[in-house]
């Protein structure tokens, strides 16, 4: 992916008060923050091996 220069906008006293991206980067990060929020949520969610994991995807015909 190609980051392009982020641009601010400034106050009067010349201090970054905002920031201008280019909609793909802003959605990008709108989708890793979603990411994010759900392996938050599912932390003391109990784990499954990849082995069973692999089992039970092949039992559903899924593999």
């Amino acid at each position: 992916m190609e980051h392009k220069v982020a641009r601010y906008i400034v106050d009067e006293k010349g201090e970054r008060t905002s920031v201008i991206l280019p909609l793909n980067e802003y959605k990008e990060m709108l989708e890793d923050l979603h990411d994010l929020a759900i392996i938050a949520e599912r932390r003391e969610e109990p784990t499954v091996s990849f082995e069973k994991l692999k089992q039970k995807l092949k039992k559903d015909g899924l593999l």
